[in-house]
């Protein structure tokens, strides 16, 4: 697994062995990224991204990558986006990783203009964090979430969303969402 665009564009990130973590595909963070420029532009320096679920955190780099202002990584294991992380030493002052369960967050002292959720699949973890992002806080005015489900899940559009667009990429299916 490699970055596809942007400053780092070619680096290779840390990828465990095994069915436990599944990041987004090269192709589908390639594609993701094409609609969300094409959607807001090319600006991106401005843009807070919130990665949970984040495994290994190959979103949120390939947004740092691309030039997000910043972005904060969720997850219960951290250990895969911490391995990731040392090979982005230069740009720690634009990400922090916060060990903890996207489903039960605290209040949020700062609100992000997009959200990436990549939660395991058919487990209603999504619609769950979802809940609690804005509950807590988490979601700034009219915030961009994407959301990666399994190309055949259900997956309830909570109110508070529009929806924006939807692909379909191998196994997932990624939903573009925007807060009401």
């Amino acid at each position: 697994m490699r970055i596809v665009g942007g400053k780092y564009r070619g680096k290779k990130l840390w990828t465990p062995e095994g069915k436990e973590v599944r990041p987004t595909s090269e192709r589908a963070r390639e594609a993701i990224f094409n609609i969300l420029f094409s959607r807001l532009g090319g600006d991106y320096g401005k843009l807070s991204l919130l990665d949970i679920f984040c495994g290994t955190g190959a979103f949120g780099f390939e947004a740092l990558s691309r030039g997000f202002g910043h972005v904060t990584f969720i997850d219960i294991d951290t250990v895969p986006v911490n391995k990731n992380a040392k090979l982005f030493a230069a740009e720690k002052e634009r990400f922090d990783i916060i060990k903890a369960d996207a489903t039960r967050l605290p209040r949020s002292r700062r609100q992000y203009n997009m959200i990436f959720a990549d939660a395991p699949y058919a487990k209603g973890l999504t619609e769950q964090a979802l809940e609690q992002l804005l509950a807590q806080n988490w979601l700034g005015e009219q915030a961009i979430c994407v959301v990666e489900v399994r190309k055949d899940e259900l997956f309830p559009l909570p109110e508070a969303f529009e929806l924006l667009d939807e692909r379909i990429y191998g196994l997932a299916r990624v939903l573009f969402l925007r807060k009401r």
